[in-house]
């Protein structure tokens, strides 16, 4: 459904995009993660051919991006982190406009701004004038602008940012079974259960290159399997570190003023849990809080970046 290769993007010295690659099957849900300013809307500008790449090249459809665009356009339906809707229209108003522009009759624009409205659940919003919805649902209208001329490839830019958990919710669900009926789609956010409750594979993009791409399973096993346990406690004793370094399936431990990071083979928390406890009360360390993580994307983006997704 898509191919992009070594595609590329600069603005005067700057370059915003890397030299990014990456593929998708048809139907398959395709997440990609990253900071605020890592290159995510850029490539997706470029590939729905709103931005002209510098280098590389990007099909969509069988369709070369730069050569013949409009055909692909024609694929691809996308939804812009920015609402773009005409707030004094009607939705039905909006949808006919949006339909009638990806080139549907009038009689087909109509016919499926009903269904889309149905599927986003605003059949009863219809002759309302979008200055009048929520958040949440101006988010929706604006997915269902996108829906109308039956898009192939769907892609989303931060679709949930600013909105209720209502509408979240609704968005997310509206995904997931758009996928399930075959559609492809693109999703770029920085809200990693979102990319895990919607995505067969995950690319992570920071500072303008793709530094990690596969499935979550994939992604996870690069830390190794391990889990690390975090412990807040009152004070600490060489002794109790002692006796911590010698359990079994500690693999490491660091310490910063209070807190110790126990880093651990994962299929054996709950007996180092339990020997951790042990040890506390034999050396009497009062426990604070005591956390487990286990291996995850926030983990590896850390990991890979030195820093959390939403720095």
């Amino acid at each position: 459904m898509l191919q992009a290769e070594n595609i590329k993007k600069a603005y005067g010295k700057k370059t915003i995009v890397k030299g990014i690659s990456f593929s998708l099957q048809k139907g398959e849900s395709f997440g990609l993660l990253g900071p605020n300013g890592a290159g995510k809307s850029t490539t997706i500008s470029m590939i729905s051919g709103l931005v002209p790449h510098d280098s590389g090249n990007i099909t969509v459809g069988g369709y070369v991006i730069g050569k013949e665009t409009a055909k692909a356009k024609q694929k691809i339906g996308i939804v812009p982190q920015e609402i773009a809707l005409y707030p004094t229209l009607t939705a039905h108003e909006n949808l006919m406009f949006w339909g009638k522009m990806y080139g549907l009759t009038h009689g087909e624009a109509k016919k499926r701004s009903a269904e889309v409205l149905e599927y986003v659940g605003l059949t009863e919003r219809a002759k309302d004038k979008i200055e009048t919805f929520s958040g949440g649902m101006k988010r929706r209208i604006n997915i269902g602008a996108a829906l109308m001329h039956k898009p192939e490839l769907l892609i989303m830019d931060e679709p949930t940012v600013g909105i209720d958990p209502q509408s979240r919710n609704h968005i997310l669900e509206t995904v997931k079974q758009l996928n399930e009926t075959g559609m492809t789609v693109i999703y770029t956010s920085h809200y990693m259960e979102e990319v895990e409750f919607l995505c067969d594979r995950i690319g992570i993009i920071d500072q303008g290159e793709m530094i990690a791409i596969g499935t979550k399973t994939d992604l996870c096993s690069r830390l190794g399997g391990d889990t690390i346990i975090q412990l807040t406690v009152s004070g600490i004793d060489e002794a109790f570190l002692l006796a911590i370094r010698s359990l079994a399936h500690v693999n490491d431990v660091t310490v910063q003023e209070s807190e110790l990071k126990i880093d651990i083979s994962a299929a054996h928390h709950e007996k180092v849990v339990t020997s951790l406890l042990a040890k506390a009360a034999a050396h009497h360390i009062n426990l604070l809080s005591l956390q487990v993580q286990e291996p995850n994307l926030e983990r590896l983006f850390l990991n890979l970046t030195g820093r959390t997704l939403r720095d």
